[in-house]
């Protein structure tokens, strides 16, 4: 189990002598029974399809965890390009091949996204914009992207908040660098993407907003 404040120590580099033990991929109760997956939506006769990713079968999508999937997709669509979603739920193979929908991850335009190789490495992502920043957190630590400054590479401590909030914070430079998460639904400023988390990035009491999604390698 997660404990609050739990130091997890990752070998991430030899100059760290500490490294970050992490779960593996966790299942809530919600969630028992249910699969992630990711693929492609498509309208159809009045009503949403979603494809699994490297799949030729389409599913029904039925709502039953109320996450507005159908007016999120009208509200990206648009004739430039792909949907892409990222979502839980169970698959029913009958007659009429449904997806009971309980939870949406995230829904953006894109035609690669099934493509990509580090999302099942991830346990976070996280990114804003003006100036542009990037946090990327995974079983080796959390890389720091932020606009005219080289990478940062850091081990961190997690700190469960309640609520399904938590925060994860380290130490470098003398800069006190933290990154604090809320399940709350978020739309980023440049992509029109919709995330099912905000996220602040605080650096030395300096906050830029954005928002983030849960890899692969995370459950919740």
């Amino acid at each position: 189990m997660r404990v609050a404040r739990s130091m997890v120590l990752v070998a991430l580099l030899p100059l760290f002598a500490a490294c970050q033990l992490l779960d593996g991929p966790r299942e809530s109760a919600s969630h028992v029974g249910q699969t992630r997956m990711q693929g492609q939506l498509t309208a159809a006769d009045g009503k949403l399809l979603f494809q699994p990713c490297n799949e030729q079968r389409s599913y029904v999508v039925n709502d039953t965890g109320g996450t507005s999937v159908l007016q999120e997709a009208a509200t990206l669509a648009d004739d430039q390009g792909k949907l892409f979603a990222d979502v839980r739920g169970r698959i029913a193979n009958g007659a009429d091949s449904r997806l009971d929908l309980g939870q949406l991850y995230r829904v953006e335009r894109s035609g690669t996204a099934c493509d990509d190789p580090n999302f099942k490495l991830l346990i976070l992502r996280a990114a804003g914009h003006g100036p542009e920043w990037n946090v990327k957190v995974s079983g080796k630590g959390m890389v720091i992207d932020r606009a005219g400054q080289p990478p940062l590479a850091l081990p961190y401590v997690e700190e469960q908040l309640g609520d399904g909030r938590f925060n994860l914070s380290t130490e470098a430079n003398n800069q006190r660098i933290e990154l604090w998460v809320a399940p709350q639904r978020c739309v980023d400023s440049s992509s029109g993407s919709v995330q099912h988390m905000s996220a602040e990035l605080r650096i030395d009491g300096q906050v830029q907003r954005g928002c983030g999604y849960f890899g692969g390698s995370r459950n919740d």
